[in-house]
């Protein structure tokens, strides 16, 4: 198959219906994978307009490079605990270079075709990681969730509950009041508009609510993080040595290693 058959191969009886379709669907995907990515950015330990530079670029290179034409590319939250945890530690430039040996072993993995041995990967393992996974996101948000103040993030799991129970007395009912409203929303959408997602809804009409019947009692990312930059930030390339990269491969749960269980992960 030459370069030219690869590239454009998937726009053969590619319509306008096609086309409609495929535009309806990135917009409601954006408008959802934005304050997507901005909430796993401040889960991970970082700002949030990185979220919505890693969900714009990613996803154009994703739609662009990506090896199907039935795809879409957004942010997951399998992610937050291992990234969280390198920021925590090695500090936001080491998470760059750790992502970036991380996008090399994919690459080298895909030259090897190495994805085959996912399949010696045992259930259990894919099971119980993916479900460790999730435990330590629902988790994570229970401080939000109940709008708890000065409560202070840690690496390891045991000793954010202990955080979360410390500070249980400042528990604010408006946030409570609007994550019930959209969680409701979330769950109560899918049932009467099947064709529109109720993340989306639940967004709306839980951000509404706070704004309408009692603002400025609710924490929001601009109060908490200030403006969100109206421009890109200037390019630059992290300190890129041996001795960091080295470092990197060193991490108690390194990207790289995470590398060879995310797929495993997408496979079950």
């Amino acid at each position: 198959m030459t370069w030219k058959k690869r590239l454009f191969g998937r726009f053969e009886n590619y319509s306008f219906h096609g086309f409609h379709r495929d535009l309806m669907s990135g917009l409601v995907v954006g408008v959802i994978a934005i304050p997507l990515g901005m909430a796993f950015a401040i889960a991970s330990g970082v700002k949030p307009e990185h979220g919505i530079y890693t969900t714009i670029i990613a996803g154009i290179l994703i739609s662009v490079f990506g090896g199907s034409k039935f795809q879409i590319g957004g942010p997951t939250g399998a992610f937050i605990p291992i990234l969280f945890g390198v920021v925590l530690t090695y500090g936001f430039e080491n998470l760059l270079i750790a992502g970036f040996l991380a996008g090399n072993m994919l690459v080298l993995m895909g030259l090897f075709r190495l994805g085959s041995l996912i399949r010696f990967i045992p259930r259990p393992v894919t099971v119980g990681f993916t479900s460790g996974i999730a435990v330590i996101i629902f988790t994570g948000q229970i401080a939000n969730f109940f709008g708890l103040e000065n409560v202070e993030r840690h690496e390891l799991f045991l000793d954010n509950i202990k955080e979360v129970f410390m500070h249980i007395g400042s528990i604010n009912p408006f946030s409570v009041l609007t994550g019930a409203i959209c969680l409701s929303t979330v769950l109560l959408t899918p049932r009467f508009f099947k064709k529109i997602p109720g993340p989306l809804i639940g967004l709306i009409v839980s951000t509404l609510a706070a704004s309408i019947l009692y603002p400025g009692q609710v924490a929001t990312i601009g109060s908490t993080y200030g403006d969100i930059p109206g421009n890109l930030p200037p390019f630059s390339f992290p300190d890129l040595t041996l001795v960091r990269c080295f470092k990197c491969f060193n991490l108690p749960l390194s990207l790289p290693f995470y590398v060879l269980l995310n797929p495993c992960c997408l496979q079950s």
